[in-house]
């Protein structure tokens, strides 16, 4: 897939194996990430398989712009200012969910779920087809400290378990800052590409 230039022809035909329940790995701006459609349980059930990953984690929505973010998570004058200036980038905000997100992609006991706005041609182009938010997790697998970044090693290693890999050369090589607003306040959860002095 050309980084810059995204052929049409190719994100439409991505764009539809995921709305026929595909799971992806696909680049981000921060690192690669696994993909799937919204509403998808067969996805989210691979997707924990593959990362083992527990009930309390906290699932993605990659969303194409501000407009569709603020149909899944409440947000308020303060926060919706200090997430407006920080998107698109490597940030995964935490937020209260709406009746938008199906109950399974939220934590189960806050009712919030992430959300971020990636700074990627690749990505921007495949969501702009989709119409829709991509339910995403960063693809770090168990016990592992750096999630993978290219598409070659990841298509080797998890060819079996995938049903494709968006290959567009270099992404980020550092998981996305994630910043937990659901108390009001920013607490930060995790320290990674995105940087975290604007909400210190």
């Amino acid at each position: 897939m050309h980084p810059d230039n995204p052929q049409p022809r190719t994100i439409g035909q991505i764009a539809d194996s995921i709305r026929a329940d595909a799971l992806v790995a696909y680049p981000t701006d921060s690192c690669y990430a696994l993909g799937c459609r919204l509403g998808s349980r067969d996805g989210i059930d691979r997707i924990r398989t593959i990362r083992k990953l527990d009930d309390r984690h906290h699932f993605t929505l990659v969303c194409q712009d501000f407009a569709q973010l603020g149909r899944f998570v409440q947000i308020d004058n303060d926060v919706f200012r200090a997430i407006k200036a920080s998107t698109p980038g490597s940030y995964t905000f935490i937020l209260p969910a709406t009746k938008e997100v199906p109950r399974m992609l939220q934590h189960p006991k806050k009712k919030t779920v992430g959300v971020r706005i990636p700074d990627h041609v690749v990505t921007q182009a495949l969501l702009a087809e989709l119409g829709e938010p991509l339910l995403s997790s960063t693809l770090l697998l168990p016990g592992e400290e750096e999630p993978m970044t290219q598409g070659w090693e990841i298509k080797d290693l998890l060819d079996h378990v995938l049903d494709g890999v968006v290959d567009s050369g270099d992404c980020g090589t550092e998981p996305t800052t994630v910043i937990d607003f659901s108390g009001g306040e920013a607490e930060i959860v995790r320290h990674g590409a995105g940087d975290t002095s604007r909400f210190e």
